[in-house]
């Protein structure tokens, strides 16, 4: 991290409401063809070129029934700087949400002025 940011550029994940997971991933995998990546309970993720597909069951977990759309961005600390020097209210700070061998995924969520749910994203490579 530490590059400059000067705004908001690219979608990195889309994620949609579902009420059945397994239903959704046969429709978007096998009826429309869409590349899966993997699975966990109650979410499913799809990778369409740059942008990720996430199907998830709001009620499996915890993460209400909007849809949302996942600004990737290259620092997430600059973005949120950035953002909240213009006013952008943040639900929460920057935080890892996933690691694997390769990298750590870190998100933080805000809304717009109709209260929908808008987040940041970040990939960050492991030293």
């Amino acid at each position: 991290m530490g590059e400059a940011f000067s705004g908001i550029g690219r979608i990195g994940q889309v994620r949609i409401a579902v009420s059945d997971v397994d239903r959704a991933v046969a429709f978007y995998r096998d009826v429309l063809g869409m590349p899966f990546l993997f699975q966990f309970p109650g979410m499913a993720f799809f990778e369409l070129g740059d942008t990720r597909l996430m199907l998830v069951d709001p009620e499996s977990r915890d993460f209400g029934g909007q849809s949302v759309i996942y600004y990737e961005v290259p620092d997430i600390n600059a973005a949120h700087e950035w953002l909240a020097a213009r006013g952008v209210q943040f639900d929460d700070r920057p935080h890892v949400v996933h690691k694997d061998d390769a990298h750590e995924e870190w998100m933080c969520f805000f809304r717009d002025p109709d209260d929908n749910v808008l987040a940041l994203m970040s990939k960050v490579p492991l030293a």
